[in-house]
């Protein structure tokens, strides 16, 4: 059990239409704690993911972050999203906004701080993710690794309290995946609590404080990455394992 418990989820469960596709989920994430989910497609990893957010509602259940049951809608709603930020697979920048500017918004529309204050940030977060020299560039111009980069800097921007990540480099070409794995790395390293679906077995195994396999819709392993990828205990695991490792 997680020490300082940032996110719990308790006998989740969601349903699309006759589709069970989270059943009785109860994930802990503690403060400053890296899980990485991984299982095989179609287990529910993404929509987990997305609940936590509330991206997507579930049926029966309850989800708590810092304490606070998850709001329905409304400002409540605003209010936790700018807590708990999301990176997602597409990474859903404003084409006609500038780098600077799409990572200065939701801070400026959202927290109210002034431009300029907003501006000196998004600058700061550019250069953690290595991409300073391009804040005045338009997402177009960049590669897909580095518009994944400002897509962190953007969730950053809003100083949240926990990171989801929903299949970041799923979209990726393969030499760009190591350039977002290794912000996510050093963001791991910083303490960020972190959330994140990956088929990303290295990341997985490096960055992770726990690693949680889901298969139809359950978690069927939660453990330390050392011992679930040394000695995984389930037959769904050691099935999965053998597929992917052997690549």
């Amino acid at each position: 059990m997680a020490v300082d418990p940032l996110i719990e989820l308790r006998d989740v469960n969601k349903y699309y239409g006759k589709l069970h596709v989270l059943q009785n989920i109860n994930l802990t994430v503690g403060r400053g704690e890296v899980v990485v989910v991984i299982g095989p497609s179609g287990s529910g990893k993404s929509t987990l993911c997305r609940t936590i957010n509330r991206l997507e509602t579930i049926e029966s259940g309850h989800i708590i972050i810092d304490g606070r049951p998850l709001p329905e809608e409304g400002k409540g709603l605003a209010q936790l999203r700018a807590e708990v930020g999301m990176v997602f697979q597409s990474f859903n920048l404003f084409a006609h906004k500038t780098v600077l500017a799409n990572v200065s918004l939701a801070p400026l529309k959202v927290r109210k701080r002034k431009k300029d204050e907003c501006d000196a940030r998004s600058r700061e977060l550019l250069e953690r993710v290595g991409l300073a020299s391009q804040a005045d560039k338009f997402p177009a111009q960049l590669s897909g690794g580095q518009q994944q980069r400002v897509a962190i800097a953007r969730a950053l921007a809003m100083d949240p309290k926990a990171l989801l990540f929903d299949e970041p480099t799923s979209a990726l070409d393969p030499e760009m995946i190591n350039e977002v794995l290794e912000v996510m790395q050093q963001l791991a390293r910083d303490g960020m609590t972190m959330v994140v679906v990956t088929h990303e077995m290295g990341f997985a195994r490096s960055a992770a404080n726990r690693v949680v396999f889901m298969a139809d819709g359950r978690i069927v392993e939660d453990r330390t990455p050392e011992a679930f990828f040394t000695a995984p205990e389930s037959e769904r695991a050691k099935d999965f394992l053998s597929k992917i490792l052997k690549h």
